[in-house]
């Protein structure tokens, strides 16, 4: 049982697909680096002000001294949320005294692609692994699976086979442990 059900981390829903088609309006994407463990309080203000976010959050669970199993969620990629935004709603998002930077994303269609991978893992519910500074390495893409059509790169890790999908815009990304997938090289 979680401590907290799970907040929205993305909004509006289909705000991943709609950025696949070209809009009328000249919204870029941005990431917004927050303050120390403001992440989930920057998405419900911007959630409040109308603008289009996505932070994604898994699952975490942890024993209490006591012995009891508690289950929290918590941002994938610590002090980061996605945003969609004009200039003005930029600045709105700056206003909310969450944010510590702002960076430009230089290539949006890259950055939703991979944003897009990142979200599929999570709703599979596959155990996740945050993986940092990712290192060029040989891209594949699974062929077969709940998992088939996705990208990243295999690397080998305590004797084992792990697919990381990054977000390659932070140079992170999350791995997850391959069993039966069969992969391409790219």
């Amino acid at each position: 049982m979680p401590i907290l059900p799970a907040e929205p981390d993305i909004f509006p829903p289909e705000l991943l697909d709609r950025a696949l088609v070209p809009s009328e309006t000249p919204a870029s994407w941005w990431a917004m680096y927050t303050m120390a463990r403001r992440e989930k309080e920057l998405a419900r203000r911007l959630r409040g002000l109308g603008i289009g976010f996505y932070s994604p959050l898994v699952q975490k669970r942890t024993r209490s001294p006591g012995g009891r199993m508690r289950a929290s969620f918590v941002p994938l990629f610590a002090s980061y949320v996605f945003v969609q935004a004009t200039e003005q709603q930029r600045y709105q998002a700056l206003t909310t005294n969450c944010v510590s930077r702002c960076l430009a994303v230089p290539d949006g269609v890259r950055l939703v692609h991979d944003l897009r991978q990142i979200r599929q893992l999570i709703e599979l519910g596959a155990p996740l692994t945050v993986e940092a500074r990712i290192e060029p390495g040989r891209r594949v893409r699974v062929r077969t699976g709940p998992m088939s059509g996705m990208e990243g790169t295999v690397v080998k890790r305590r004797g084992k086979n792990w697919l990381v999908v990054a977000v390659e815009f932070l140079q992170q990304g999350a791995s997850v442990l391959l069993e039966d997938f069969q992969v391409e090289p790219l």
